[in-house]
């Protein structure tokens, strides 16, 4: 039973910095994105659901390390998860949360300049 979120802010597939101006629905979907990275708790979770030993974790298990209530750490995971960072997999009462790779690859690839593209993958 698998429940993945919804991605209602979608990365746009032209970078900022590819070296031609950025459609307007492209850059409000981006900054969309970007938004959801914006805060630190948001910050803090993604990287505590990555170290997470099987790489994802339940709101019970977020609360504790971030020193917030169960209610804002769920409103946090829904913004990640509207955004296409996290995945939500329902298991019975519990929601479990895992980063979605791609996603997170293709912000980075869209902020990083085209020359610094090449370099890295010539390496």
């Amino acid at each position: 039973m698998h429940d993945v979120g919804t991605t209602k802010t979608a990365a746009p597939a032209v970078s900022p910095l590819a070296g031609e101006p950025i459609k307007r629905g492209d850059a409000e979907r981006l900054a969309g994105v970007l938004k959801a990275f914006a805060d630190p708790a948001r910050l803090r979770l993604l990287s505590l659901i990555q170290s997470a030993p099987e790489g994802e974790a339940s709101v019970s298990d977020l609360t504790a390390p971030l020193g917030l209530s169960q209610p804002t750490v769920s409103h946090h995971l829904r913004i990640l998860t509207e955004a296409g960072l996290l995945e939500r997999e329902k298991r019975g009462v519990w929601a479990y949360y895992r980063l979605v790779p791609s996603a997170i690859a293709a912000i980075a690839e869209l902020l990083t300049p085209p020359r610094k593209r090449a370099t890295r993958k010539a390496r």
